[in-house]
């Protein structure tokens, strides 16, 4: 039968052809888990476990943990060490955990600041989890005067920075073709070292998830997913140049920044304030650069001057909402899927900056070996990995 004698089926026949095959594979599936065709296999070995410390809180009350079941069954806290001697606990909710569900175990230990702490779980069944705090600092607490704390330091990383790159503006607009040609492929290799940096920010983050999560898996599919829809948005209306890639730019790059504020945020909340100054600092030269790239594709428009307000406040305030989340409700899966989502918008900048760049050219091939391309695309790469030096701890 051909396709066009196909489509003149009657609808309620092509219904029915979806959803026989509907059924019978629902029927299939209530069978296989009714008749359990494993359970022969059972030689009356323990279930596999897995858990996951998702979160730790450190107050006046002792440690609580944050946990997160992984195993083939419910699973059941049974004893809980800490440097090696057992201490009481209490679990919320309480009762044995089933799979991908999460609870809090509250210890009441007298713990020292500044040291390190060594916690063993075990279960019913006999498997132990560590968890190990490096350095023990008292957890911060939502406040008004904290959490205006981290948006002025969020603010000097972000807003700051990227405000100053944009000031760049002027005196780059009256650069020849040469000179724009250098601008935009020095957009592209900041871009590129930022990807790099935020892939690998986030596969690690996702190494530190429970294992249902398929921590690798889920960083590419939403790498990939959200490069796929932010290429098909900025190409609804067609080739974005000018003020619209500078958005584009803005957005990968704020999302980006996103992850930066979990970074600097979750380094504070592990005891890491010593060094904040040098942090801050380190991260605010880094992301000058930023700036700088997003004027790039602007320099033969005329913005207006709340344009560069929406770019900057674009660009640089996700790193304030980056940082109350790191301190205050971290968790290494949704950090993993928001740098993620950040390297796919990256991606998808690079591809229509360096687009935007071969259509300036009428002769793209030549410009693009040219000394000015390379010169600005390493030149960007050397830039972004030389600072990124001074944040990494």
């Amino acid at each position: 039968m051909t396709s066009e004698n196909q489509l003149r089926r009657p609808p309620f026949i092509r219904l029915m052809l979806l959803l026989l095959p509907l059924a019978t594979m629902l029927g299939a599936f209530v069978w296989i888990a009714a008749l359990d065709p494993l359970r022969s296999f059972n030689n009356g070995a323990p279930p596999v476990e897995a858990l996951t410390v998702e979160r730790t809180i450190i107050d006046a009350n002792g440690i609580a943990l944050k946990l997160r079941a992984g195993g083939s069954a419910p699973m059941v806290i049974a004893q809980v060490a800490v440097d090696d001697a057992y201490w009481s606990f209490t679990q919320d909710p309480a009762g044995p955990i089933a799979r991908g569900n999460a609870v809090w175990v509250q210890i009441p230990y007298p713990w020292v600041l500044g040291e390190a702490h060594n916690i063993t779980l075990l279960t019913n069944t006999g498997m132990t989890f560590a968890h190990e705090i490096a350095v023990a600092v008292a957890t911060p607490k939502p406040s008004g005067p904290q959490l205006r704390l981290q948006a002025i330091i969020g603010a000097i990383v972000g807003l700051l920075p990227v405000a100053l790159g944009l000031m760049f503006y002027p005196a780059m607009r009256g650069v020849g073709q040469g000179g724009m040609n250098f601008l935009l492929a020095l957009t592209v290799g900041l871009l590129g070292f930022l990807l790099l940096d935020t892939v690998s920010e986030a596969l690690e983050q996702s190494a530190g998830a429970a294992a249902l999560f398929q921590g690798s898996a889920m960083v590419w599919l939403a790498a990939l997913a959200s490069f796929l829809m932010l290429m098909a948005i900025g190409r609804w209306r067609g080739n974005p140049e000018g003020i619209a890639l500078a958005f584009y730019i803005a957005l990968g790059i704020g999302i980006h920044n996103f992850g930066e504020g979990l970074a600097i945020g979750g380094a504070f909340a592990a005891g890491s304030a010593g060094l904040g100054t040098f942090l801050v600092l380190g991260f605010a030269l880094h992301n000058v650069t930023e700036g700088i790239g997003i004027a790039a594709p602007m320099l033969r428009a005329r913005p207006k001057l709340w344009t560069f307000a929406a770019l900057t406040l674009l660009a640089g305030s996700p790193a304030i909402f980056g940082m109350w989340m790191g301190s205050l409700a971290y968790a290494p899966q949704w950090s993993a899927l928001a740098l993620a989502v950040g390297a796919g918008a990256i991606l998808q900048v690079m591809v229509e900056v360096t687009a935007y760049l071969l259509r300036q050219n009428a002769k793209w091939q030549v410009a693009l070996m040219s000394p000015p391309v390379l010169g600005g695309f390493l030149g960007g790469l050397a830039f972004m990995y030389a600072t990124a030096a001074l944040i990494k701890i």
